[in-house]
């Protein structure tokens, strides 16, 4: 049979009336010049109509990578019928930036070293992917405690804490591992890990006893494809901070065990007068520790994305592998804001300790507000935090019948009063809300006393006892 070559030409040259060239074959039916040929080999009676029914189609899919990435929080939320109410201005509770009301701005001493960083036209181009050395030996030298020292190799710069602890997952993690996860917990965790084919096993916290670990459960969950125990403290959403003693415990388990700790310290220092922020690295010799944190919230710069890894391996069992790791990882992305990298020095060392203080005591007197005006609402039980900037409030859904979950108690909150708080089910801990107490002390008095009418409008007790309705 005689065989033909029909060759398309990418550039559209050379070809024929129907876009087919014939030249340029040798005996095989094979293009020779490499010329960006496509050619396909038919056999006798084949046409170029024919050759229609084999044209590549577009099929371009999402990755896996992408397909398993999910934010609990954008997924509930995104999931829900919020309305408000038109009679009422919108208050959200909902939203961990402590800058979007205007009412916590940072210090100007911040602002001044931005702005010195700026005009000395030298934070302008590429910096290491792990930071500037300087700006390195800013935080280690911040960071460096008694029996935790800290140098410039030390410290990882990076585009906020997310991607610390995105990193941090990345280098002690592979597919088909698992990790340790409190609940309730930041969502980060589980998205990150997820998307990255590592499992994710989530730890009880324990309301009555402000949100400590429930160790027993914790160490039930260990496994040896267990490969880090991430311990977020003080918390989101909880507001707790942890104990010297907690934290000592939280260390037994993780040496037993030879588990490196991911430490979630973004909101270390922000504590309530009366309690103390411990950070986990002093209080262990053996326990290599990964402690993840930034400017965001202490310094109340969400936007300006700088965080940072603190490597804690006392005992060198890292070694230099993920040390190594670490670099290559950051490696991915040109690091951090060299701006703000620029400017850290001076954040660090010169932020007065009262600006620090007037945001301490402007979260505790709202936590303070809200806390003891929901504790008298008929139905709720609020936890009363130690820190950070949230708090959590469980709901007695058997006093709300008209509700099946937390999310719909919230959806309804936002429909009559125009009040949005985050409900729990976000952080996979149902029958509770979250309320970040950030927010002006006249917004936060204002929507305790929406919440207020919203519960004695639907609180049922289950006599039905119209009394205690109205208590």
């Amino acid at each position: 049979m005689e065989a033909k070559a029909y060759i398309t030409q990418m550039n559209g040259k050379n070809t024929n009336g129907n876009g087919v060239h014939t030249n340029g074959v040798n005996g095989k039916g094979e293009h020779t010049n490499g010329k960006g040929v496509h050619h396909v080999h038919l056999r006798s009676g084949a046409t170029p109509a024919k050759l229609r029914g084999h044209v590549k189609r577009w099929d371009i899919r999402a990755s896996e990578m992408s397909k398993n990435t999910l934010n609990p929080i954008r997924a509930i939320v995104d999931g829900m019928k919020l309305t408000p109410n038109p009679e009422k201005p919108m208050i959200a509770l909902s939203i961990g930036d402590p800058t979007v009301f205007g009412n916590l701005p940072t210090d100007e001493k911040v602002l001044q070293a931005i702005k010195e960083a700026i005009d000395a036209q030298k934070y302008n181009g590429y910096a290491p992917s792990v930071g500037y050395q300087k700006s390195r030996e800013a935080v280690a030298n911040f960071y460096t405690r008694a029996g935790a020292p800290l140098e410039a190799k030390d410290v990882i710069l990076t585009s906020g804490c997310s991607q610390a602890i995105e990193l941090a997952i990345s280098v002690l993690c592979n597919p088909g591992d698992n990790i340790l996860v409190p609940c309730p917990g930041f969502s980060l965790y589980k998205t990150l890990a997820v998307s990255l084919g590592i499992h994710v096993k989530l730890y009880d916290l324990l309301p009555e006893k402000s949100w400590e670990a429930d160790l027993q459960h914790l160490e039930s969950l260990i496994d040896d494809k267990t490969t880090c125990l991430i311990v977020n403290n003080p918390s989101n959403p909880c507001g707790s901070v942890y104990s010297k003693e907690h934290l000592q415990n939280i260390l037994s388990v993780a040496s037993k065990h030879c588990l490196p700790i991911l430490a979630d310290e973004i909101y270390g220092d922000m504590v309530f007068p009366g309690c103390s922020f411990h950070s986990l690295a002093p209080l262990t010799r053996d326990v290599p520790i990964l402690s993840c944190g930034g400017l965001a919230k202490r310094w109340l710069v969400p936007g300006w994305r700088l965080g940072w890894i603190l490597i804690h391996d006392r005992g060198d069992v890292f070694g230099t592998e993920i040390r190594e790791g670490l670099v290559k990882l950051s490696q991915r992305i040109l690091g951090a804001c060299t701006i703000v990298q620029g400017a850290l020095e001076s954040i660090l060392n010169n932020t007065p300790q009262e600006f620090y203080q007037r945001t301490i005591s402007f979260i505790k007197s709202n936590s303070e507000i809200c806390y003891s005006a929901l504790s008298t609402i008929p139905g709720l039980t609020p936890v009363m935090p130690s820190g950070a900037m949230y708090l959590m409030v469980g709901i007695d859904m058997k006093h709300f019948p008209e509700f099946k979950s937390d999310v719909e108690f919230t959806e309804q909150l936002v429909t009559e009063q125009s009040v949005f708080c985050l409900p729990a089910t976000a952080f996979e801990y149902p029958n509770f809300f979250r309320i970040v107490v950030t927010v002006p002390e006249e917004m936060m008095v204002e929507a305790c006393g929406r919440i207020r009418q919203f519960c004695v409008h639907h609180y049922r007790s289950q006599c039905h006892d119209s009394n205690e309705i109205d208590q």
